[in-house]
C-alpha cells in the first residue's frame, strides 16, 4: 500500500543526501514536475531554482498558468523564452523519435546554460516509471523515447536526480493531493508538447491549428465534466498529415484532418478510449471546423492502449 507521508519523508532525505550544493529543476506545470519541485523545495530551499522553458510547443495560455503556479512556491523561478530555437531545431524533421531526441537535447542545453549562470551542478527531473519503461533499455523494447530519458544526450554536464523515478501516475497524483498541489488532477501533457501532436513536420501554421484544436477539445469536455460527466484521464487533438476534400459554404475546400483522442487510465501503462457522448463529439467537430481555418474534417480515435499508445507519436 502506497504511503504518501512515508514517501515524502524518505524522498526529502534522499534529495538532501544526493544534492551537494545547488540544483535546478525542470518544471512544466504538470503533476510530475510540480510534485518533484515541491519535494525539492522542501529539501533544498533556496538552493533550488525552478526553470520553465517556453518552447512555443505549449497549449493555449499554458505559459502564463505555469508562471503563476511556481511563483507561489518558495523557490526561485526562471522562465526561458526559446520558441524560435525549438522551431528552428525541428525544421524539416518528420520522424517522431528524432523529434523527441532533438527536443530532449535542446532542453538539456538550455538547462546547462541556466545552471552555469546559477552555479548549479544538479538537474532534478519529474521522471516517473512509464517514462523509462517505454524509453527502452536492457531487455525492454523502445516504444518511444521520452524526452527526459531516451531524449537525453550521451554526454551531460549536469548530474540527474529523479525522486519520482519508481512511481506510477496514480501514485504521483496521490502525492500531489497530500502536498496540497492544485495540479493533482491536471491531465497529462507530454514533455515534447504539441510537437508530437503534429504528425510530420512541425511548423508555426500547424502549431497554431493544433493548439486551438486542443483548446476546443479541453474546453468542451470540461464543460461536460462540470455537468456531471466523469472526467477522462487525458483528452486532446492531433493534427494528421493528410488533407481531404470538403465543402465550405458552396465552395470546394481542401483542408487538414483533426483526430480527437480521449482515454481512461489509472497508471498510463494501459488505457481504454473514452465513450464520449455523440452530442459532445458533434459539438467539438462543429467548433473545430467552424473556428479553425484550414480544417474541414474531424475523426475520433477509438483505439485502446495497447495496441496504440496514448499519444500518437
Amino acid at each position: 500500500m502506497f504511503n504518501e507521508e512515508k514517501f515524502v519523508e524518505e524522498a526529502v532525505e534522499k534529495l538532501k543526501s544526493a544534492v551537494k550544493g545547488k540544483a535546478i529543476i525542470a518544471v512544466s506545470g504538470g503533476v510530475d514536475s510540480s510534485v518533484a519541485a515541491k519535494l525539492g523545495s522542501m529539501a533544498l530551499g533556496e538552493n533550488l531554482v525552478a526553470v520553465y522553458v517556453d518552447t512555443g510547443l505549449m497549449r493555449k495560455n499554458e505559459s502564463k498558468e505555469v508562471e503563476a503556479l511556481f511563483k507561489k512556491m518558495p523557490l526561485k523561478f526562471v522562465k526561458v523564452e526559446a520558441a524560435d530555437r525549438f522551431l528552428q531545431a525541428l525544421k524539416g524533421v518528420v520522424d517522431p523519435e528524432k523529434k523527441r531526441k532533438i527536443i530532449g537535447e535542446l532542453f538539456i542545453k538550455i538547462f546547462e546554460e541556466v545552471a552555469k549562470k546559477e552555479k548549479a551542478e544538479y538537474l532534478i527531473q519529474g521522471t516517473i516509471a512509464p517514462d523509462w519503461i517505454e524509453s527502452g533499455g536492457g531487455l525492454r523494447d523502445t516504444i518511444k523515447s521520452h524526452h527526459n530519458v531516451g531524449g537525453l544526450p550521451m554526454k551531460m554536464k549536469l548530474k540527474i536526480v529523479e525522486p519520482l523515478r519508481d512511481l506510477y501516475k496514480d501514485e504521483v497524483r496521490k502525492l500531489a493531493k497530500y502536498l496540497g498541489l492544485k495540479v493533482a488532477e491536471r491531465q497529462p501533457f507530454p514533455g515534447p508538447g504539441l510537437a508530437i501532436r503534429i504528425i510530420g513536420e512541425v511548423t508555426k501554421e500547424k502549431l497554431d491549428i493544433v493548439r486551438e484544436a486542443c483548446h476546443i477539445v479541453e474546453e468542451e469536455i470540461e464543460k461536460e465534466v462540470e455537468k456531471g460527466m466523469e472526467k477522462p484521464w487525458q483528452y486532446f487533438a492531433v493534427l494528421l498529415p493528410i488533407k481531404s476534400v470538403g465543402v465550405h459554404g458552396d465552395k470546394r475546400a481542401y483542408g487538414y484532418t483533426i483526430a480527437i483522442r480521449s482515454v481512461d487510465s489509472i497508471d498510463a501503462m494501459t488505457a481504454s478510449f473514452t465513450h464520449l457522448p455523440y452530442s459532445l463529439l458533434e459539438r467539438i467537430a462543429t467548433r473545430i471546423t467552424n473556428e479553425i481555418k484550414g480544417v474541414n474534417r474531424v475523426v475520433y480515435d477509438i483505439t485502446n492502449k495497447p495496441p496504440a499508445t496514448i499519444e500518437w507519436e
